[in-house]
């Protein structure tokens, strides 16, 4: 028996040896394998679709997100400027009201100072007059204390009255 050409007998056994054992794979191993493969091979088309199925919905999902993210902006936009007009309005109606309370403050001052102007002019006259009537008082007990004196006296306011009526 030589290596490279083998004996007859050995090769018809080991065909029908490889027949047998093709025969029992054929019979019952490649059944289970085809249909391992062929599960394998749906296994893996259902994930393909799942796979695409996720990527659409992810699309989806992003461009539902993109457009609340766009609203969202919107809305907060959309506050902050009705913030901002609202906070203008207040500084502007706080403003408005401050500018009345002190105008409303300022000519009560006004007044209160004309009043006590007034006052202080009636109260200046009063004091004016009552010195006037001392000092003429003292300066006609004075003069008139003779009786041409009291004369020349009345004369003189009787010549200043008439004058001042007819002026």
């Amino acid at each position: 028996m030589s290596l490279i050409t083998p004996d007859f007998g050995l090769l018809f056994w080991m065909v029908v040896i490889f027949g047998v054992v093709f025969f029992i794979l054929a019979k019952f191993g490649f059944p289970i394998i085809t249909k391992a493969v062929h599960q394998r091979t749906e296994y893996i088309e259902k994930s393909l679709r799942e796979a695409e199925q996720a990527r659409i919905e992810i699309e989806r999902f992003e461009g539902d997100q993109a457009r609340i993210l766009e609203q969202t902006r919107q809305q907060k936009a959309a506050i902050l400027k009705e913030a901002s007009d609202e906070r203008n309005a207040l500084i502007t109606k706080a403003h408005d009201e401050a500018s009345q309370e002190a105008s409303k403050v300022l000519q009560a001052a006004r007044e209160q100072i004309d009043s006590e102007r007034e006052m202080a002019r009636r109260e200046l006259r009063s004091e004016l007059s009552a010195l006037s009537v001392a000092v003429a008082e003292r300066i006609v007990r004075k003069e008139l204390s003779d009786e041409s004196a009291q004369k020349a006296l009345l004369d003189r306011y009787v010549e200043e009255a008439v004058r001042d009526q007819v002026n």
